[in-house]
């Protein structure tokens, strides 16, 4: 009754470990990766107004002009990106659907995709749904987790129809500067590929400054595919709100497949989120604190043998258990049953990353201290 590439699709490798974590009593839970704060006054009140008066229709299958208006004006101020918000945006349900719908969009069957890994789990697999052929680039600690040129090159010989890329990433924290992505651009614009710029951590780097990949020039705004939306960097995971910016034709395919599928994000959840572009105070102060976070739990694992780069964005870290001769999946397992600590087997993130583990700092800083504290205990038994 199944079709054969939906049941031999591998489940979520972080879903089916924190499965195991559901209804254990005082686990300190380093794993998912959702903001600890809570969704800015503002753009909470924005909503409960909106429900008041009785927003509670559909929206334009595009979604609430006004809401893409706000965003288009932020990109332009943050980035200098000028796109179009009548042809040129969409509102999706979270990044997750901007994803699904930017790979169904241009991907038939056969289409080669790169995925740099270590990859957010939902690349992979949405491609295989689509039909599509990963080719994974491998990037390595030794290299702060960042593309090599010269393998790109290589896959780029076998004419991938789109790459997706990260930035800042999820696993690794990993961010790439502007004369980086200029010379990442400069190896795939030799050929006709499409790039996914999944940018839903844009807000949170924390040393120097990126640019947005479309912001490289002319060419590369036309054909980049820019997602991000609303989760992270102010902290609305539940609200699904997310974005896609592209040309109007890649713009127009995806809105078909979107009014099919999903009708239109929530108007209510829009609502809020016209308003949360106004929040950046509140941003700022996030993004403080997770840099203290970030400081304090890069400083302690290493200090215990965790051998831990330092993130640049985002809110997590990639540290190394290859010291302690032991799978990441067996490392996350015992840990969480001997000491109550979650986090993220690396093999969840690619199969080539078995010595590394996830740990999301979107957590308190007490948590945190009290999750060095079981760590270094669990780590002693080894």
């Amino acid at each position: 009754m199944i079709a054969k590439h939906i049941k031999n699709l591998a489940p979520s490798g972080i879903r089916q470990f924190f499965d195991l974590v559901l209804g254990m009593p005082d686990v300190i839970s380093l794993g998912v990766g959702e903001p600890d704060f809570i969704t800015p006054w503002r753009a909470r009140e924005k909503a409960i107004t909106a429900l008041e008066e009785g927003m509670t229709s559909y929206t334009s299958n595009k979604g609430l002009f006004v809401l893409r208006r706000a965003i288009t004006d932020f990109l332009e101020k943050r980035h200098n990106l000028k796109y179009d918000a009548e042809n040129e945006t969409l509102i999706t349900v979270g990044v997750s659907e901007g994803l699904d719908l930017a790979i169904r969009a241009i991907i038939e069957r056969g289409d080669k995709v790169i995925i740099v890994s270590p990859h957010f789990v939902a690349y992979p697999a949405l491609v295989e749904i689509a039909g599509g052929e990963v080719l994974y680039l491998k990037t390595r600690q030794e290299d702060g987790f960042k593309i090599d040129i010269s393998e790109l090159k290589i896959l780029m010989k076998k004419n991938p129809k789109a790459i997706i890329l990260n930035n800042p990433s999820n696993p690794t924290g990993t961010a790439y500067n502007a004369e980086e992505l200029r010379k990442i651009w400069k190896v795939i614009s030799t050929k006709d590929t499409i790039v996914i710029s999944d940018e839903v951590y844009d807000e949170l780097i924390y040393e120097g400054k990126t640019i947005s990949f479309p912001a490289l020039d002319n060419e590369a705004k036309k054909r980049t595919i820019l997602l991000n939306g609303f989760s992270k960097a102010y902290a609305m995971t539940g609200f699904r709100i997310g974005f896609a910016c592209a040309n109007p034709d890649i713009i127009e395919a995806m809105t078909k497949i979107h009014s099919f599928a999903m009708m239109c994000a929530p108007i209510v959840s829009q609502v809020a989120a016209t308003e949360a572009l106004r929040a950046q105070k509140e941003v700022v102060e996030m993004r403080m604190e997770y840099k203290r976070r970030r400081d304090f739990i890069v400083k302690e694992l290493n200090r215990i043998g965790l051998v831990t780069p330092k993130p640049q964005g985002a809110f997590y870290c990639f540290p190394s258990v290859k010291n302690f001769k032991i799978s990441s999946l067996d490392f996350a397992k015992r840990l969480l049953f001997e000491e109550k600590v979650a986090l993220v087997p690396g093999s969840a993130f690619g199969k080539e990353y078995d010595s590394y583990a996830r740990i999301s700092y979107a957590n308190n800083l007490d948590n945190l201290k009290e999750a060095i504290i079981r760590i270094e205990r669990f780590l002693k038994k080894l």
